[in-house]
């Protein structure tokens, strides 16, 4: 009886459980999360993060939590918006592409008419990743179709059943049916279980639990936060455009806001193991120490005006390695 009931109030639990994975597993995890990191920096649109803004987390953040969806579903469920509505701004461009040599009215209002559309449907397509980022986690609640459908209904839009389901189809066809992507929780998780595996014996669920705060922290100010790390990268308070192009990769780096996010949450829940932390951050990632002080301190700038992580490294006699983003200048 004793096991049976350690067995169901961990799957009634929705934290994840750490210390359990074998370390091969968590190894090929790692290395398979850093490639896939790469290669979405590597391919990345210059019009990244443009649907990102605060208002529209916030309002896929407040649904998530009304329909009592799991922590990474949320974060899901903005990356695909995001991802979708940048094909579609990359459907207007070619649009206006392949009519730029022609000034005929009727191509014109095309382009309009495809913006239009776009701009209507926002509503709709943002419930509709909503919906997709929960059929991922089959183990917690999925918004089914009357659910959405009654909420758009309480916005007053007129939208039926039928036109529900085709703009599900819409995002998946736009995105090639590739929705399962990694978010920015899994590189948080997957790196606290590997500095457990490390001996790191900071109890895990309070770290989780304020990991995932600074996270959601993290996403809704997200333009102040890396605004405020790029003028300390660089150094200057007014950057180029050349430097704040150059930057995107930063903002868009999942690996970098997983580290910054852990180092935070260490800083703030006990200070005394921050600096061994950071070392051991970057030893797993490859990030430097420096960067990895500079995102706290962005974070922490944005909480509560704090410079101490700066300080508090200064003070360990360490000198950090120069920083990736400091080529910026």
């Amino acid at each position: 009886m004793g096991s049976q009931a350690r067995a169901a109030s961990r799957y009634c639990d929705p934290s994840p459980i750490f210390g359990e994975v074998a370390p091969e597993v968590i190894e090929d995890t790692l290395i398979h999360l850093a490639a896939e990191n790469e290669q979405y920096l590597s391919e990345l649109s210059d019009r990244a993060g443009c649907f990102k803004e605060t208002r529209t987390v916030e309002f896929i953040f407040l649904l998530s939590e009304k329909w009592h969806l799991d922590q990474s579903a949320r974060y899901q469920a903005v990356e695909l918006l995001e991802r979708f509505m940048i094909k579609q701004v990359e459907q207007i461009c070619e649009s206006s592409r392949e009519n730029v040599k022609s000034l005929e009215q009727g191509q014109g209002s095309s382009r309009s008419s495809l913006k239009d559309q776009i701009y209507d449907t926002f509503v709709l397509r943002l419930v509709s990743c909503i919906q997709l980022a929960s059929k991922l986690s089959l183990h917690y609640n999925v918004v089914n179709s009357d659910t959405a459908l009654k909420f758009l209904q309480s916005l007053k839009y007129s939208y039926t059943k039928q036109e529900l389901l085709e703009s599900e189809l819409t995002v998946l066809k736009s995105l090639h049916f590739q929705i399962n992507v990694s978010t920015p929780l899994a590189y948080v998780e997957l790196l606290l279980e590997v500095l457990g595996h490390n001996g790191f014996l900071l109890p895990a669920k309070p770290l989780h639990q304020m990991c995932l705060q600074l996270l959601d922290f993290s996403y809704l100010i997200r333009d102040s936060i890396y605004d405020t790390l790029l003028k300390v990268a660089i150094e200057n308070s007014t950057p180029s455009k050349l430097q704040v192009a150059k930057f995107l990769t930063v903002k868009e780096d999942f690996m970098l806001l997983a580290v910054g996010i852990i180092s935070t949450s260490v800083f703030i829940l006990n200070p005394g193991h921050w600096k061994q932390v950071v070392e051991h951050l970057n030893c797993i990632t490859g990030i430097t120490s420096q960067s990895i002080l500079e995102f706290s301190y962005a974070v922490l700038k944005h909480i509560v005006g704090s410079t101490t992580p700066e300080q508090h490294y200064g003070n360990c006699g360490t000198k950090a390695p120069e920083n990736r983003i400091l080529s910026l200048k």
